[in-house]
């Protein structure tokens, strides 16, 4: 089954959150949602997990015992122990027989060893592992997860990006929007939102193989406006250019296509 979005409209007030996005999410498979401050990230994520209506547009996901969704806020119960939460969504989702998956999901979390604990005194990145385990314990079709990384160390992160893909290969669709373009890469889909569209989708290969132009490392960049940091020294962007020379990572990918949207150069 294909989850996602056709022509899919938000609006807030006088703001238009999402302008017409098209999304198809294949289950098995992972697709990471990426941009800027303001994109429409979360307004996505939260129509596709189904706690914000659309304004416009078809919205295609399973019954909503059916969905696993990891907001920003965390989703946890902060006064209640972590078991508790468990117990919580097990009962919400009215589940049977969920102790055994329970505590594989809490063990390959690493945080099997803090069942006692309340949510609110556990560190960032257990938190997450935690939320992100809630979110499992349904065996969900559809699994949005927004920015479920941010802010954790990267042993955690690297925990949290097994457990997504444990859920791909049982057969969930996975949809997680995320600030770490290194994660983004490893993902089998990417899709780059820029002020509520679409700028390019695809497999990661073919969103930077498809980037016009070549990109170059120099330590003074000819044109600031088609410039950004890489550590000590800075990617210049010539868009004249013939295609090819160093590696064009996904990072440089989507500058591009932003630029491109902003009108720095003819498309």
């Amino acid at each position: 089954m294909t989850w996602g979005a056709t022509g899919l409209v938000v609006r807030f007030g006088a703001t238009v959150a999402l302008d017409g996005v098209d999304l198809a999410i294949e289950a098995g498979r992972v697709y990471a949602v990426i941009g800027g401050d303001g994109s429409g990230k979360s307004t996505l994520l939260r129509v596709l997990a189904g706690v914000l209506p659309g304004d416009e547009g078809e919205v295609r996901r399973p019954p909503v015992g059916r969905v696993g969704f990891v907001s920003t806020a965390g989703g946890l119960y902060r006064d209640l122990s972590v078991e508790e939460n468990v117990e919580f969504v097990a009962q919400a989702y009215r589940l049977e027989s969920w102790r055994d998956r329970a505590d594989d999901l809490l063990r390959r979390a690493g945080i099997d060893a803090f069942r006692d604990r309340l949510a609110g005194h556990l560190s960032g990145g257990q938190q997450r592992k935690l939320a992100g385990s809630l979110a499992l314990l349904p065996e969900p079709d559809l699994l949005v997860l927004d920015e479920v990384t941010t802010g954790v160390d990267p042993y955690s992160r690297m925990e949290i990006g097994r457990l997504v893909a444990g859920a791909a290969a049982a057969g969930a669709a996975v949809v997680a929007a995320t600030a770490y373009l290194d994660e983004a890469e490893r993902a089998e889909d990417v899709v780059l939102l820029h002020r509520g569209r679409v700028l390019a989708s695809g497999p990661p290969q073919r969103i930077t193989a498809g980037m016009p132009g070549s990109i170059d490392d120099t330590d003074e960049p000819e044109d600031p406006a088609r410039a950004w940091r890489h550590g000590a020294r800075w990617r210049q962007w010539r868009p004249d250019a013939p295609s090819g020379g160093g590696r064009v990572r996904l990072e440089d990918a989507a500058i591009v296509h932003e630029l491109l949207a902003e009108g720095a150069a003819p498309p």
